[in-house]
Protein backbone atom coordinates (compact mmCIF):
# COMPACT_ATOMS: atom_id res chain seq x y z
CA UNK A 1 0.00 0.00 0.00
CA UNK A 2 1.32 3.39 -0.86
CA UNK A 3 -0.05 6.43 0.77
CA UNK A 4 -0.20 9.65 -1.41
CA UNK A 5 -1.15 13.23 -0.28
CA UNK A 6 -2.18 15.80 -3.23
CA UNK A 7 -3.05 19.35 -2.24
CA UNK A 8 -5.63 21.24 -4.79
CA UNK A 9 -5.73 24.19 -6.54
CA UNK A 10 -8.58 25.56 -3.86
CA UNK A 11 -6.34 24.28 -0.95
CA UNK A 12 -7.98 21.01 -0.47
CA UNK A 13 -5.48 18.61 1.39
CA UNK A 14 -6.92 14.82 0.44
CA UNK A 15 -4.40 11.86 1.31
CA UNK A 16 -5.28 8.13 0.27
CA UNK A 17 -3.63 5.27 -0.13
CA UNK A 18 -3.22 3.21 -3.17
CA UNK A 19 -2.96 -0.42 -3.59
CA UNK A 20 -0.20 -1.36 -5.94
CA UNK A 21 -0.70 -5.32 -5.61
CA UNK A 22 -4.08 -5.91 -7.72
CA UNK A 23 -4.32 -7.95 -10.85
CA UNK A 24 -5.58 -6.86 -14.05
CA UNK A 25 -9.10 -5.41 -14.38
CA UNK A 26 -8.66 -5.33 -10.64
CA UNK A 27 -7.95 -1.27 -9.89
CA UNK A 28 -10.30 -0.34 -7.39
CA UNK A 29 -11.28 2.96 -7.30
CA UNK A 30 -10.12 4.73 -4.21
CA UNK A 31 -9.67 8.10 -5.94
CA UNK A 32 -7.72 10.72 -4.16
CA UNK A 33 -10.05 13.71 -4.96
CA UNK A 34 -13.33 11.71 -4.28
CA UNK A 35 -14.67 14.16 -1.58
CA UNK A 36 -13.30 17.18 -3.19
CA UNK A 37 -14.82 16.34 -6.18
CA UNK A 38 -18.61 15.75 -4.34
CA UNK A 39 -17.89 19.35 -2.75
CA UNK A 40 -17.27 21.16 -6.04
CA UNK A 41 -20.42 18.99 -7.37
CA UNK A 42 -22.38 20.19 -4.16
CA UNK A 43 -21.11 23.92 -4.62
CA UNK A 44 -22.44 23.41 -8.84
CA UNK A 45 -25.66 22.31 -7.43
CA UNK A 46 -26.04 25.44 -5.24
CA UNK A 47 -24.98 27.86 -7.53
CA UNK A 48 -27.26 26.34 -10.45
CA UNK A 49 -30.10 26.79 -8.29
CA UNK A 50 -29.36 30.26 -7.14
CA UNK A 51 -29.40 31.00 -11.35
CA UNK A 52 -32.96 29.03 -11.89
CA UNK A 53 -33.79 31.54 -8.92
CA UNK A 54 -32.56 34.50 -11.12
CA UNK A 55 -34.36 33.31 -14.30
CA UNK A 56 -37.00 33.04 -11.97
CA UNK A 57 -37.03 36.31 -10.75
CA UNK A 58 -36.61 37.71 -14.25
CA UNK A 59 -33.06 38.85 -13.72
CA UNK A 60 -30.91 40.21 -16.65
CA UNK A 61 -30.30 37.75 -18.73
CA UNK A 62 -26.57 39.20 -18.98
CA UNK A 63 -26.03 38.61 -15.87
CA UNK A 64 -27.57 34.77 -16.23
CA UNK A 65 -25.37 34.10 -18.94
CA UNK A 66 -22.43 35.47 -16.78
CA UNK A 67 -23.12 33.10 -13.70
CA UNK A 68 -23.68 30.17 -16.34
CA UNK A 69 -20.47 30.70 -18.09
CA UNK A 70 -18.75 30.64 -14.62
CA UNK A 71 -20.67 27.66 -13.56
CA UNK A 72 -19.44 26.29 -17.20
CA UNK A 73 -15.54 26.66 -16.04
CA UNK A 74 -16.36 24.83 -12.50
CA UNK A 75 -17.69 22.08 -14.68
CA UNK A 76 -14.43 21.75 -16.67
CA UNK A 77 -12.69 22.03 -13.49
CA UNK A 78 -14.04 19.13 -11.59
CA UNK A 79 -13.53 17.18 -14.68
CA UNK A 80 -10.17 18.14 -15.12
CA UNK A 81 -9.56 16.94 -11.85
CA UNK A 82 -11.61 13.82 -12.36
CA UNK A 83 -9.38 12.92 -15.17
CA UNK A 84 -5.44 13.35 -13.78
CA UNK A 85 -6.81 11.06 -11.06
CA UNK A 86 -7.87 8.76 -13.74
CA UNK A 87 -4.15 9.37 -15.29
CA UNK A 88 -2.22 9.00 -12.38
CA UNK A 89 -3.91 5.70 -10.95
CA UNK A 90 -6.07 3.88 -13.41
CA UNK A 91 -4.08 4.26 -16.64
CA UNK A 92 -0.76 3.97 -14.78
CA UNK A 93 -2.65 0.53 -13.25
CA UNK A 94 -3.45 0.07 -17.01
CA UNK A 95 -0.71 0.48 -18.93
CA UNK A 96 1.51 -2.03 -16.73
CA UNK A 97 -1.11 -4.20 -16.64
CA UNK A 98 -1.33 -4.10 -20.22
CA UNK A 99 -4.77 -3.49 -20.27
CA UNK A 100 -6.26 -1.86 -23.48
CA UNK A 101 -9.62 -1.92 -22.80
CA UNK A 102 -9.27 0.85 -19.84
CA UNK A 103 -7.36 2.65 -22.21
CA UNK A 104 -9.91 2.49 -24.99
CA UNK A 105 -12.55 3.51 -22.77
CA UNK A 106 -10.26 6.83 -21.48
CA UNK A 107 -9.80 7.73 -24.95
CA UNK A 108 -14.05 8.04 -25.93
CA UNK A 109 -14.16 9.71 -22.34
CA UNK A 110 -11.69 12.24 -23.96
CA UNK A 111 -13.44 12.72 -27.06
CA UNK A 112 -16.76 13.13 -25.56
CA UNK A 113 -15.40 15.46 -23.03
CA UNK A 114 -13.74 17.72 -25.73
CA UNK A 115 -16.72 18.18 -28.17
Amino acid sequence: MNEHTHILEDGTVVTHTHDDHHGPHGHTHSHAHTKAVLNRMSRLIGHLESIKGMVENGRDCSEVLIQLSAVKSAINGVSKIILKDHMEHCIVDAVRDNDKEAIDQLNKAIDQFMK
